[in-house]
């Protein structure tokens, strides 16, 4: 009899890849970073033997089951499975609930000659070992905020440190009105399993104080989840001071360089500017009711005015005067207004260097 294992914490400790036997809808909805699905039913084939089930019962649905994935169909699956099996010896394979799919997927390979053992309670009882781990952490954790004007450079600074949290990396997403990427956000699950999974890691180092951004609880479509959020804004913060200059030149890079590139590597030069072009104005739109029609409509011409020469040149330096215009006349009151209000927790004020030194004590 193959073995099964309840032991989630090991489990993701190891790093190893999962193999995943739910169908592709359930996937798309929510998995871990290191699994892959190899489903044992289609969509369709789940709706079906679902409705089945609903209608005539579980042996029914069962019997309906073994007609849909049989003959060439189940041989290419076990298939499948069994090359995974050999790829990550050391892994293990889960349906939702650790159920039927589980056994059924087990016993096939059973049946081929491999040996494979199986999540106890399947992919439910690893997202609620996960959300735990979060709770967990909420209540059992330190955190210092990471704080600083636009472009002040923080999260390369939290990449310098090994007990930061990268709240923006995991929901790809750089958390203002421009920080969408070319490819979409990971769904909310995956955002919250990802970010369980880092904090698990540190935390088997003896990680128990972490550095995150300061951020708002929504970063683009990902939500940091609420009783970790209402830890991290009760927490000290540390401020990053940068020169203006260098800010206008580290958005310049992020905002435009890197995101021009990342449309263009995925749908190709013409439509792929287009498209990065279309998202820098809808980004500085998004802003119009906050700074005001008439500051919007001068900042848009100047962007148009860029745009036009980056696309028949390859040059971006116009785009700095949007920019800097933006930083002067919006971001840095909004951020200065915020820093005097959260004054009683900054503890401690400097440059990179200084503020890197300070945090990594």
């Amino acid at each position: 009899m193959s073995a099964s294992s309840a032991d989630y914490r090991s489990i993701f400790l190891s790093g190893e890849p999962l193999l995943d036997t739910r169908a592709p809808i359930e996937f798309a909805k929510g998995a871990f970073p290191t699994s892959q699905n190899l489903p044992l039913m289609t969509d369709d084939e789940r709706h079906r033997v679902g409705t089945c089930y609903k209608q005539h019962g579980q042996d029914a649905a069962i019997r309906l089951g073994h007609r849909l994935v049989d003959g060439d169909i189940k041989a290419a699956r076990v298939q499948a499975w069994v090359a995974f099996a050999n790829a990550h010896p050391h892994s293990y394979l889960y349906c939702f609930r650790g159920g039927l799919r589980s056994r059924t997927t087990q016993q096939w390979l059973r049946e081929a000659g491999v040996d494979y053992p199986l999540i106890t309670g399947g992919y439910k009882a690893l997202r609620g070992f996960l959300i735990d781990t979060l709770d967990a952490a909420a209540a059992q954790c330190q955190f210092v905020q990471l704080g600083g004007l636009t472009g002040c450079g923080k999260t390369e600074l939290l990449q310098q440190l090994n007990n930061a949290l990268d709240l923006e990396g995991r929901a790809h997403h750089r958390g203002s009105s421009f920080g969408r990427h070319a490819r979409t956000q990971p769904t909310q699950i995956n955002f919250e399993n990802s970010l369980a999974i880092d904090v698990l890691r540190k935390r088997d180092t003896g990680i128990n104080q972490f550095v995150i951004e300061d951020e708002n609880r929504a970063i683009g479509s990902c939500h940091v989840p609420l009783e970790l959020h209402r830890r991290f804004i009760d927490s000290p913060l540390v401020w990053l001071e940068e020169e203006h200059e260098r800010r206008v030149e580290r958005i310049l890079r992020d905002y435009v360089v890197e995101l021009s590139a990342e449309f263009i590597a995925l749908q190709g030069s013409e439509s792929g500017f287009d498209a990065y072009a279309a998202r820098l104005r809808q980004s500085l739109k998004n802003l119009i009711k906050r700074m005001g029609s008439e500051r919007y409509q001068r900042l848009a011409a100047i962007m148009d005015e860029a745009l036009a020469l980056q696309h028949s040149t390859g040059a971006t330096e116009r785009h700095r005067d949007w920019i800097s215009a933006l930083l002067n006349e919006y971001y840095d009151p909004m951020y200065h207004f915020q820093s005097e209000r959260n004054a009683s927790r900054i503890i401690f004020r400097g440059n990179h260097a200084e503020v890197l030194a300070y945090l990594s004590q």
